[in-house]
Formats: C-alpha cells, structure tokens, sequence
C-alpha cells in the first residue's frame, strides 16, 4: 500500500478527526509544547497512532519548502476522489455544490475547497482537464479542507451540469456581464454554483449550459476577483438564503 504526506495542524487534525485509520504515524517536534501541540498527541494516542518525536531539521527535510509548523503524519493510499453520484444519493437536505471552470492553480483550488466547508458545501466538482488536482500544495493551502470536502472530478464538465439539472439542482453561473447581480437575483435552494478563472471565466460550452448567471457587484477600479474570494461572496449569500 502506497504512503504519502499531509502536513501542518489543520490537515492533520482533519485527517485525525474523518479518517484515523489511514494515519501511519506522526512526526512531531519535540520542541513544540503548546496546548495544541498537547491536543494533537492526546488525540492521536486515543486513536494508537504511532507518534515519533522529531526536530525542526527533520521535518523540513521531509517537506521541502513547506510550512509544516511542527507536525507530518504519513497517511496510507492515495488521495481519495468522491463519486458525484454517492455523493448526491445520501444527502438528506437540498444539495449546494461549488463548480470550478479552468482553475488551474493550486492555491486558488485550496483556497476554495476551504471556502466550501467553511460555508458547508456538499462537494467541489471540476473537469479532469484544465484543473489544479489535489496536489500537495492544494491540500496545504486548504487547511484539512481537502480531508473533509468531497473533490469530484469529471471527464465532461457540460454533461456532469446537465445530470445536475435533471436532478433538478439550479446551476448558477457567474459573468461579470450578467443582467442581474448576486444580490438582485432569486434562486432555487438546490444550487451549483460555478466559477471559473479569474479574467477568462468560464468555458463556453460551461456558460451556455448554466440555467442562470449573475454578477459580483464591483464598485472599485478592478474588474474581477480572484475566484476563491469570488466563491466566498457567492457561497455566504447562498448560505444566508438557505437558512
């Protein structure tokens, strides 16, 4: 069986709270003896995790550039992609699904998988091309979102829409040309909501496939925002209607 490293308190913790049984071990520095440091091992040690005392030198040598803050767990097999289709049969409540459209940079994907839960999203979809993945690098930025946010991907990102809509889930799709903004607009509670890249948005075929779009009201001097901070305006006011 396969191993690989998660890194940093949020995504282990994550790891330790959804999934304990991948957890191999966890490196920790010795030096650090803080209560969340104290939280982590007596956490970790409930669950009899093999916990190794380590030091600073060590873990930047396991993690090359990262910012680990003084814990690495070795987690068994591979990064785990949810099915669409599991996903929407058990859910007991109208779905809230985020689309990325050519989000091609792992730090935005991070970043919006951690807007996702933040707001309670059911799952983050995205095409299997012209996407970031779960890279090492998105699993950090996203804090112990990636171990807990479903990450679907999907061979034809048109199609996946169209299968949402039959299941009848209002896609949204945002367009700085819009007629009608966030804030003006009405929707169905069963939402996906899709994004694309900052400047290019979204692909053609993915914009023609929406049932509706609307805009961000931008009152400065830029045009757009990066699309995780586009995500988090569209998710929080799409959260505050459902409530």
């Amino acid at each position: 069986m396969s191993s690989r490293l998660i890194y940093g308190f949020h995504a282990v913790t994550a790891k330790l709270r959804h999934d304990p049984a991948a957890l191999k071990e966890i490196f920790v520095d010795a030096s650090r003896q803080d209560t969340r440091a104290r939280d982590l091992l007596a956490h970790a040690e409930l669950q009899g995790i093999k916990i190794l005392a380590s030091d600073g030198k060590r873990l930047d040598a396991m993690a090359p550039g990262a910012k680990h803050q003084g814990v690495i767990a070795r987690v068994e097999g591979g990064r785990k992609l949810a099915h669409l289709d599991d996903v929407l049969d058990t859910l007991e409540e109208p779905a809230f699904l985020l689309v990325l459209d050519g989000i091609t940079d792992p730090r935005n994907l991070g970043a919006c998988l951690r807007v996702a839960d933040a707001v309670g999203v059911h799952a983050v979809i995205a095409p299997k091309d012209r996407a970031a993945g779960l890279t090492d690098v998105a699993m950090k930025t996203a804090s112990g979102a990636a171990e807990t946010v479903p990450y679907v991907m999907v061979t034809n990102l048109a199609r996946t829409l169209r299968e949402l809509q039959e299941r009848e889930i209002w896609v949204i799709g945002t367009a700085g040309e819009a007629e009608r903004d966030l804030y003006a607009a009405e929707w169905p509670v069963a939402t996906a909501w899709v994004l694309g890249a900052e400047g290019e948005g979204m692909r053609r075929l993915t914009r023609e496939t929406c049932d509706q779009l609307v805009s961000i009201p931008m009152h400065g001097s830029v045009e757009s925002l990066n699309v995780s901070v586009a995500a988090g305006v569209c998710l929080y006011e799409a959260r505050r209607r459902r409530a």
